[in-house]
């Protein structure tokens, strides 16, 4: 026994000796930047703690009435990205950083994407470091951390993984598994690398909770096109202003351009919630590079769908708008002939008050229809053509099954052509063109 305890604590010594000689090893062969790498791994909180002046609370009000609050992120010295649809109806917002208690106002925004729900707002008072945003996307499986504002000197980071990257809700996000609360929806999301891979938020999509991440992509390309100069935020708001409303009525028209040609249009004063609106997507680039996504022949074509900018060849598209509806404004002597420019909306079940899409829009190519078809339609609609509109359907013709029960809002007034060729054209079963046709951009004509 005695030998055996000896022989024990010789091994031991040995053990201890080669545990040692083997780290002294690995020291002296291993860089002095591999050394750090090691003692500050790149998802520690010590390395995080270097992004939390960029992050904010972001709150909005509505006349000094309190809406909501999220987190928003500075992704230039004085720009900061955020949710638009927090922002709803507010009037004044304001910020507060993680690093301090102090409030700084918000001016207005540069840039706005309704289609990835993104605003670009402008602070004064106030300049931080940006967030430097990942450049692609990434892959599969990346672990991906949320840190959220730091309390009693501990700063807590939420992580997860990055599940997939496709479409949820007609546009291309990141499913991750991180666990995203109301407070927290606006955050950045980051990989090990400190790069943010968008702004995450949590959602009910198909009856199931998901945590999404708005990717960086989308961010990137919304300080590419912000304006030189600050807009108000009266105007994100559905309705414009007075101000705004009178300087719309002044506009001669507008130029759509589309893979097929040109059309120019005019939009009617007498619907002014309508041509205001769809004045305003226009400023905003909303409806640059959406798919003609509904074309059908003796009637229409239809573009505006906000699911179309991203859509794949076998995606259903068609049914996403911009996050709201306009009332029905039907202008008594406004009938679709020929040209004719229209809002499309819900079927009366479960839209009884026949409330209009927010964004998307047809143009009647129509086709002639004889007195027995006009009767016809007057029985079913329950309403009565005018000689005058009985002639123009007979001879120029048109989509008469609509009057009375759809807005019209503008007409074509060059370029109808462009849409008699695109209504040649082949489709699927649902009246998507088997080949994508884009509006290019729609631009005001001073």
């Amino acid at each position: 026994m005695k030998y055996l305890k000896y022989a024990l604590f010789f091994l031991l010594i040995c053990g201890h000796l080669i545990s040692c000689t083997s780290s002294s090893q690995k020291e002296k062969n291993t860089s002095p930047e591999a050394k750090q790498a090691k003692a500050k791994p790149a998802d520690s909180a010590q390395n995080y703690a270097q992004v939390v002046p960029s992050l904010v609370k972001i709150e909005s009000f509505n006349k000094g009435r309190f809406l909501e609050s999220e987190t928003a992120f500075f992704v230039g010295k004085q720009e900061i990205v955020c949710r638009l649809s927090m922002l709803k109806n507010a009037t004044d917002v304001r910020i507060t950083p993680f690093d301090e208690e102090k409030t700084y106002a918000i001016s207005g925004f540069l840039a706005v994407d309704r289609i990835n729900n993104l605003v670009l707002l402008k602070v004064e008072g106030i300049e931080r470091t940006p967030i430097p945003l990942y450049p692609g996307i990434v892959p599969k499986t990346a672990k991906s951390i949320y840190l959220t504002k730091p309390q009693s000197n501990t700063l807590p980071l939420h992580r997860g993984q990055v599940l997939n990257y496709g479409k949820v809700a007609g546009v291309n996000q990141y499913r991750v598994d991180n666990l995203f609360r109301s407070k927290s929806y606006g955050t950045p999301v980051f990989v090990s690398n400190l790069q943010c891979i968008g702004l995450g938020y949590a959602e009910v999509v198909t009856y199931e909770n998901q945590n999404l991440v708005i990717p960086s992509t989308y961010i990137a390309a919304l300080l590419e096109k912000q304006s030189a100069t600050v807009q108000k935020l009266e105007n994100l708001r559905t309705q414009a202003s007075e101000a705004m409303s009178k300087a719309n009525s002044k506009v001669k028209g507008l130029r759509m351009e589309t893979d097929y040609g040109t059309i120019q249009i005019r939009l009617f004063n007498e619907t002014p919630e309508y041509r205001d609106n769809f004045i305003r997507l226009v400023r905003e680039n909303y409806y640059d590079s959406l798919l003609i996504h509904r074309v059908i022949k003796g009637f229409g074509i239809q573009s505006g769908a906000a699911d179309t900018r991203y859509a794949g060849p076998n995606d259903i598209v068609g049914w996403k708008g911009p996050g709201y509806t306009l009332p029905a404004h039907i202008v008594p002597g406004f009938f679709h002939r020929r040209g004719m420019i229209g809002s499309p909306r819900k079927p009366d079940r479960g839209n009884s008050k026949r409330r209009s899409d927010g964004s998307q829009f047809y143009i009647v190519t129509g086709r002639v229809y004889s007195d027995s078809e006009l009767d016809a339609i007057e029985e079913e609609n329950g309403q009565r053509f005018t000689p005058e509109q009985r002639r123009i359907y007979k001879i120029e013709g048109g989509a008469p099954h609509l009057d009375g029960t759809y807005t019209i809002f503008g007409e074509v007034v060059d370029g109808l052509q462009v849409a008699d060729e695109i209504v040649k054209l082949q489709t699927d079963e649902d009246f998507r063109p088997l080949n994508d046709i884009r509006v290019k951009k729609i631009t005001i004509i001073d």
